[in-house]
């Protein structure tokens, strides 16, 4: 019970009236709402009626009608609740509490409550064996379908598709042309000048196939939706967790120049407690001296006293003396007392200046200096597709290994996702090698694979294995990569293919020398399944397929880029003159957008242009140290990465402001 009503309340109330569903219909928009109210909303609406469509009343979406010139009523009226709006109906809905109780509906309205025993599928009520008696001896129902009421899966199964317009005709027909079941009433007045009306018989097993097939589609659709939804959420982490390690990273940047002024101001409070140290010890010493000269001068005072206020002359004059002589040896050059005299100095003018430890600082020098400093820089990364985005230099991936006979020569780039970690795998030309690099804190892992002939260009397979193709020994070969590269199968060619791309898991295409201006489309076991036309691309270099599974080619001995579709007509074709001319396009890929990305080997540029083939910019110049780029691809992540022999070259994209942390 709990459920039925929590159904009947989400699913089968109308928001209109906020009450369960009378004669529901459905818009195109897949909102329901009561047949009465949709029409009440309808005539409310004038530009609805002037544009001969009925509104809906929550998502606004205009739904088309079948007949736009019958009277507003009919439109509501053709309309048809959705197959799921009336399975809940039948289940849940009033009429099923009805069913539930299984009580006859004449008796009922009479206030009885008589147990029914039958039910006609046409009228959809119950009635006792006495009230189904007076119901067969209607003539307009008495050929109704009556059934017993005891098996409610055969009640369902003999209800039968009655005409809403026509109540006691029963729908047998289908109108291609208006998309709608009717009876033979509603074919032979509305329907008189439709050319393609079916029988119902006919058109189920078509419409089930179709239902059969939205669903699987809508199937689809809900994976791809939830698969999208718990990406963003796992950004949204991403996001977070970044943005709390950035903080961490600004607040211990922070605390190190902290650290650093601590530093400096315990320094300056030590060399102010030396100095003042130093002051206070030669103070402190004169000061002791002081205290002994004031004992001798109050010796001498009291002694000189006594003979001032003695009657003894003798004593008066012994101390006058005294006191001459001091004088005199006073003057002498020594300025040593006699020994055995007692000696008075008192030298007001000659006291030691003492020194006076001071602090100063420049203000303003050092509101500069702490204005200048910085912390770091805050950017939002961005992608190459957003075109206001600035490239910047992210690391560079030195591809010499210790076996290299001689410098390696990066044909071509592509990253993959193993166990989570990057891995940039190269082929290497002039050393015969595919090489791969990826980075496992703390170790930088490089290994290389050693073929038996020189690998011209990498396709993508999946996240784990690539093929490569090997034109001059007619080979193409698939590589594990664990991140260790693995040789897993060599598929051998009837063509010298150099070009090479993944077209589907099943399917690779390939571009050859000489091939009248095509590209072949082979199975994983090198038969040709079929040729594609490159237009002026006679011998394509490279050979990039985008998201739509469309062909872009390029060729280093003419200046055009070419794309098609996999069937070979034509999508747009890129020629530039003048000072954009192409003079050596090689690498290709395409952003999350679909712009594609061009590298110019000899102009040392990457190129980005639109879907439809405008020119956007020059993402890379030679400026960004960018020295005859051959191989390009983006990863996941959104970084850029180029060949420059014999490094790969992993570039970034910031907005062009940065925002600075001071």
């Amino acid at each position: 019970m709990a459920t039925a009503k929590k159904l009947t309340d989400n699913h089968l109330t109308c928001v209109i009236c906020t009450e369960v569903f009378t004669d529901p219909v459905t818009l195109e928009c897949n909102h329901t709402f009561c047949k009465t109210c949709l029409l009440k909303y309808t005539n409310t609406q004038p530009h609805a009626i002037q544009a001969k469509c009925i509104p809906c009343p929550s998502c606004r979406q205009l739904t088309k009608v079948t007949n736009p010139v019958s009277p507003v009523e009919e439109w509501v009226g053709q309309l048809k609740p959705s197959h799921v709006i009336q399975g809940l109906m039948d289940d849940f809905g009033p009429r099923a509490e009805a069913a539930n109780v299984n009580i006859c509906i004449v008796c009922k309205q009479q206030g009885k409550t008589t147990p029914a025993t039958s039910w006609c599928s046409v009228c959809d009520d119950f009635f006792c064996d006495g009230c189904l008696k007076m119901h067969n001896m209607i003539p307009t129902s008495r050929d109704h379908e009556v059934v017993d009421v005891s098996g409610a899966t055969k009640r369902k199964s003999k209800q039968r598709f009655m005409c809403n317009i026509h109540k006691d005709k029963q729908i047998e027909l289908f109108c291609k042309d208006c998309r709608m079941a009717i009876c033979h009433t509603c074919c032979s007045i509305k329907h008189r000048k439709c050319d393609d009306v079916d029988t119902l018989d006919s058109m189920t097993p078509f419409v089930r196939e179709h239902l059969s097939n939205q669903n699987q589609k809508l199937k689809i659709n809900m994976t791809t939706s939830e698969n999208n939804i718990i990406f963003r959420k796992s950004q949204i982490k991403e996001i977070n967790s970044n943005a709390q390690n950035i903080k961490d990273g600004i607040r211990k940047t922070r605390q190190a120049v902290v650290d650093m002024i601590l530093r400096k101001e315990k320094q300056l409070l030590d060399k102010v407690d030396r100095s003042s140290g130093e002051q206070l010890h030669t103070i402190q010493a004169e000061i002791k001296s002081q205290e002994i000269e004031l004992q001798m001068y109050q010796q001498q005072y009291e002694f000189t006293a006594n003979a001032v206020t003695s009657n003894c002359e003798m004593d008066m004059y012994a101390v006058y003396e005294s006191v001459r002589e001091t004088s005199t040896d006073i003057r002498d050059t020594d300025n040593r007392p006699v020994p055995g005299r007692v000696v008075f100095t008192h030298d007001m003018d000659n006291r030691s200046a003492s020194g006076r430890v001071v602090f100063t600082h420049d203000m303003d020098k050092l509101s500069k200096a702490v204005e200048e400093l910085q912390l770091g820089e805050v950017a939002v990364v961005r992608g190459v597709s957003d075109r206001q985005s600035t490239p910047v230099l992210h690391h560079t991936i030195d591809f010499k290994a210790d076996g290299d006979e001689t410098h390696p020569c990066l044909c071509d780039v592509t990253v993959l996702t193993v166990d989570g970690i990057n891995v940039t795998v190269v082929a290497d030309n002039t050393n015969k090698s595919l090489k791969t690099y990826y980075t496992s804190k703390p170790n930088t892992h490089v290994n290389q694979l050693l073929l038996s002939d020189w690998p011209s260009h990498i396709a993508k397979l999946s996240e784990s294995q690539v093929a490569l193709s090997l034109p001059r020994s007619k080979q193409i070969v698939t590589v594990n990569v664990t991140p260790e590269p693995v040789l897993l199968s060599t598929i051998k060619t009837s063509k010298m293919y150099f070009a090479l791309a993944c077209l589907s898991p099943s399917q690779l295409v390939a571009g050859t020398y000489g091939q009248s201006h095509s590209v072949d489309i082979l199975d994983m076991t090198g038969k040709i399944l079929k040729s594609v036309n490159t237009g002026v691309i006679r011998n394509p270099d490279n050979i990039h397929v985008t998201s739509h599974n469309d062909l872009i080619v390029s060729e280093r001995g003419v200046s055009y880029l070419v794309s098609v579709t996999s069937e070979g007509e034509a999508v747009f074709t890129y020629t530039p003159t003048g000072d954009r001319a192409l003079t050596g396009p090689w690498g290709i890929t395409t952003t999350s957008t679909g712009d594609v990305l061009l590298v110019d080997g000899y102009s040392h540029k990457v190129i980005q242009l639109t879907e439809s083939g405008q020119f956007v910019r020059d993402v890379l110049t030679q400026q960004d140290d960018l020295e005859y780029p051959r191989g390009i691809c983006l990863d996941g992540d959104g970084f850029l990465y180029v060949t420059c022999d014999p490094y790969v070259k992993v570039f970034t994209f910031v907005k062009s402001v940065h925002n600075q942390i001071t």
